[in-house]
């Protein structure tokens, strides 16, 4: 795997190769070579926090208009498949990920899953390796516009929504509980219960755990017409 140009585009001068090229592997490719513990998903869970750290920075600074509900709404917006899959694509990504024989004819591209969790576990390739202030200042760079930008407009956080409209009449919150998985690793689909007090409000499917927890809201809102 070269990832020279990769380096180039984002300016950085790597202490440790083989950190990245975890960040650009699949689960998928280890299980055909057999091998295990050398995909991206532990750097994905550093990545993940990282990205949302720098966002709620920026948007609290940037943002000192904002209430926490609406900086909530922002990260949320910014923090998710189709935005990270944008940023991956921004940076060719696609181009690196190292994948199994099953994904091989796959358009890496209308997998937005797949590259927000690649952006993620190179963000936190970058932090092992580069440590925590130059990662800062590079994903603090990259989101900046973004979060100055932010069109409050496209935003659809059905899970805040949700939350809100719970804490009208009591202080407690809302739970999520993944209730079935099913496919592949490359292709989940999870299937989530929103939950207040025991009780179902309502149940969502989607790709990601993010993303069925957002629909399982937006079914909770619904049933509440609200």
């Amino acid at each position: 795997m070269n990832l020279d140009s990769f380096f180039k585009e984002m300016h950085i001068k790597p202490k440790n190769v083989s950190i990245y090229e975890t960040a650009f592997t699949h689960a998928s490719y280890n299980s055909d070579a057999n091998t295990s513990h050398k995909d991206y998903e532990r750097l994905e869970f550093i990545g993940d926090s990282f990205v949302g750290m720098i966002v709620a920075d920026l948007a609290y600074n940037l943002h000192p208009e904002l209430d926490q509900g609406q900086m909530s709404k922002l990260k949320a917006g910014l923090v998710q498949a189709q935005a990270l899959k944008q940023m991956a694509i921004r940076f060719n990504m696609q181009k690196y990920v190292r994948v199994g024989n099953s994904l091989k004819n796959v358009d890496l591209v209308k997998m937005p899953h797949l590259l927000e969790d690649i952006f993620e576990a190179v963000v936190g390739a970058i932090y092992i390796d580069q440590g925590l202030n130059k990662t800062y200042n590079l994903i603090r760079k990259l989101f900046y516009n973004e979060v100055k930008n932010f069109d409050f407009s496209k935003l659809h956080d059905y899970k805040t929504k949700l939350q809100e409209y719970v804490q009208a009449d009591t202080r407690k919150a809302v739970e999520y509980k993944v209730i079935n998985e099913k496919g592949p690793s490359h292709d989940k689909t999870f299937e989530v219960e929103v939950l207040f007090n025991n009780i179902v409000l309502g149940k969502g499917i989607g790709k990601s755990k993010k993303e069925a927890e957002q629909n399982a809201a937006k079914d909770a809102l619904n049933k509440f017409k609200y």
